[in-house]
């Protein structure tokens, strides 16, 4: 049977950000129509069990990484605060995987830890790293995870939230084991922790487990698929999520009979490009911030004096200098622009008419305030045109307004 035959369509996409890479064109995968809950509902009837809600099963496959996922997921629609979410597995195998892990973690940790685990459930991998090395501290986030009296593990009933857990625990190691999949933005939750890690400029340790599916490709199992999991990493598109998020993956291995994949990362130090970027917007909005002192006061400043005052342009970048800098119609009423269609019509927000710059010929001003300052050249030049005379032409350059011939700035230097 040819691929033709089978209905195959090569052009058949959806447009949807995969949850693991970003990639946002995905192929039709599964189609499992609309199904109940499957791990969380626990109908105390049969009554119960037949009327309940059904969820779209709609998953399809990253044509970038190959990840899995249900385009139409919903977070809200799974009641996590309702019933438990625990893996219940207690066979030989899957204890023996999860001891070579706890032994694989325990090497990198030194004999005074601190521990923080990610989604802890009934807390039982916390405790086994506890009890085999007691002398350190051992803290749990899982606003749905079970309560313990133990002296050994703390465990909060709480979202973990980067931007105040790893900068107030400082852990040695961060754990996350079968939370990923469960969530909508797997990736972008990882990307804020090494985010934060960079910003604090120390080098954490992370072990995360997810289910591995790369076995469903090659014997076309459909038991993986329900609403709960909403993604379903392979091999690939878990190692793109962790390298595109952290500063190096230092390992990648396979578990229980190839169903389970982790990884070790390492953050923070070694992440100077996001820690720039970083900076680069911390800097942005606390120069914007004294922007809009400096120049609301200027604008002041500018009305007291009584000078007739004209802003040129009055929809896109003008419009968004007015309604940013409060610009308002009574003591700013006079705005023109340069093209004709916008003649008559008024700016969004504030409501002055914009006229043409003709209006200019019979009713003469003092200052003309330019927003768009790569305009500026051109709207100058249509001044001189014009034979206009005006006091000043102000731009806004480095958080204040700037005349643009008598200071210095980019925008007029670009003429020579």
């Amino acid at each position: 049977m040819t691929t033709a035959s089978a209905g195959y369509d090569p052009f058949d996409f959806r447009s949807c950000a995969c949850p693991a890479c970003g990639c946002h064109a995905a192929a039709p995968f599964f189609d499992g129509g609309k199904r109940p809950l499957a791990t969380l509902a626990w109908p105390s009837s049969r009554e119960e069990a037949l009327n309940m809600e059904r969820l779209p099963l709609d998953f399809v496959l990253c044509v970038s990484c190959g990840h899995i996922f249900n385009s139409q997921f919903k977070y809200d629609d799974v009641p996590y605060s309702d019933k438990p979410n625990l893996m219940f597995n207690k066979g030989k195998l899957w204890a023996e995987f999860i001891q070579g892990i706890q032994g694989n973690i325990m090497s990198f940790l030194p004999q005074n830890p601190v521990v923080a685990e990610i989604g802890y459930g009934d807390g039982g991998f916390l405790s086994s790293l506890a009890r085999a090395r007691p002398a350190g501290r051992y803290v749990g986030f899982d606003p749905h995870g079970a309560i313990s009296d133990s002296n050994l593990i703390e465990l909060r009933q709480e979202l973990f939230d980067p931007v105040q857990h790893l900068v107030k625990l400082r852990p040695d190691i961060l754990i996350s084991r079968h939370v990923l999949e469960h969530i909508a933005n797997p990736l972008g939750f990882l990307q804020k922790i090494s985010c934060v890690a960079a910003a604090m400029r120390i080098s954490v340790l992370a072990y995360f487990e997810v289910p591995c599916i790369d076995r469903v490709l090659t014997t076309s199992r459909t038991t993986d698929f329900y609403y709960e999991h909403s993604s379903q990493f392979t091999t690939e598109s878990f190692t793109r999520m962790l390298e595109s998020s952290f500063s190096e993956v230092a390992q990648i291995g396979h578990g229980y009979d190839g169903e389970v994949i982790y990884g070790f990362v390492k953050m923070g130090a070694r992440s100077p490009a996001r820690l720039r970027h970083t900076e680069e917007a911390h800097n942005f909005q606390i120069s914007t911030g004294r922007s809009a002192d400096t120049i609301t006061q200027q604008l002041d400043e500018i009305h007291q004096s009584g000078k007739r005052v004209v802003i040129w342009g009055g929809t896109g970048k003008g419009a968004a200098f007015i309604n940013h800098y409060q610009v308002d119609a009574d003591r700013f009423p006079n705005v023109v622009d340069s093209d004709a269609d916008k003649t008559g019509t008024f700016v969004p927000g504030t409501g002055q008419e914009i006229q043409s710059r003709d209006w200019l010929q019979a009713n003469a001003v003092d200052v003309v305030i330019v927003p768009t300052q790569w305009r500026a050249r051109d709207i100058t030049a249509e001044i001189e045109e014009m034979g206009l005379t005006v006091d000043s032409i102000l731009i806004e350059h480095n958080c204040r307004l700037v005349d643009y011939y008598a200071e210095q700035h980019p925008y007029r230097a670009a003429a020579s």
